[in-house]
């Protein structure tokens, strides 16, 4: 007796593993799987549960500047390879992969834009782009931000998400957060706001320079902020954190952020905000 052949599927292996790939995400949260775009036009927030995921730098800008619309500062400056570092792959690969991956020349983007008509110097960085990692680049640009904020009277918003100084540029990296907090000194002296806002993760040499000077500092919901890492730590202290540790609520409630803040609610706090610190020009 023979038995009846199977019939060929028309997807192969591949194509079945990857059906509905795009189509449908499921929450980190909640864990409830909804239509994508249901999440891309919330701003990769769970309209079930609240949670936050991560959002790209493109989408930040059109959730928070007015008309989407950011003019770019400093938009061609460029990694070197000072330290010729290697690790099975070159620097310069890894940043060529990285571009090609996040979108963007570098982990930030910086310029002047608007939050509800009110002028802002304005910069985000962009965790795709090698963890968000602070190097000669970032460190500069954000130097130049403050500075700029100073040269043209505005204050300045920045966003943060980063694993810290970038290791491939060694010590130059870690230049960058003398560097930066210098600036942004400068920007203090001149009686201009500055709003840090620390989203998931912000880390390492960030966390330990600018990110915790801003006048108000505002986290994302449920954001992990820190220095080292929670494994790292409990290793070293050879004790168990408390729940939490290391989590924007945890941080607001013992006094180490001001405030923590929807993504879906900031553009009007940041304009509450800055409108109560004052400085600036505004409609200029």
């Amino acid at each position: 007796m023979a038995w009846p052949e199977k019939k060929a599927s028309s997807l192969d292996a591949s194509e079945k593993q990857s059906f509905g790939k795009g189509v449908f995400r499921r929450c980190n949260g909640c864990g409830e799987t909804m239509p994508a775009e249901r999440l891309a036009e919330n701003f990769e927030v769970c309209p079930l549960c609240g949670q936050h995921h991560k959002l790209a730098v493109a989408r930040w800008i059109d959730l928070l500047l007015d008309d989407g619309k950011l003019d770019e500062w400093d938009a061609d400056l460029r990694s070197g390879d000072p330290l010729s570092f290697t690790d099975g792959r070159t620097y310069p690969e890894r940043i060529e992969s990285s571009r090609k991956r996040a979108g963007t020349l570098d982990a930030i983007v910086t310029g002047r834009g608007l939050i509800r008509e009110l002028p802002v110097a304005f910069g985000a960085f962009n965790f795709a782009f090698m963890g968000g990692s602070m190097g000669s680049v970032v460190g500069e640009k954000i130097t130049r931000l403050f500075e700029n904020g100073v040269r043209d009277r505005l204050p300045v918003v920045l966003l943060q998400a980063s694993g810290g100084a970038r290791m491939q540029e060694g010590i130059l990296s870690l230049m960058q957060m003398a560097k930066t907090v210098a600036a942004r000194e400068r920007l203090r002296d001149a009686k201009l706001p500055f709003l840090s806002v620390l989203l998931d993760p912000t880390t390492g040499g960030v966390a330990a320079s600018f990110a915790f000077l801003g006048d108000v500092n505002v986290a994302e919901q449920k954001a992990q902020i820190g220095f080292a890492g929670a494994r790292v730590i409990e290793s070293t202290i050879r004790q168990s954190l408390p729940e939490g540790f290391q989590r924007a609520e945890f941080l607001r409630d013992h006094g180490m952020v001001d405030r923590v803040v929807s993504r879906l609610d900031m553009k009007n706090e940041f304009f509450t905000l800055l409108s109560l610190l004052g400085g600036g020009n505004r409609g200029k």
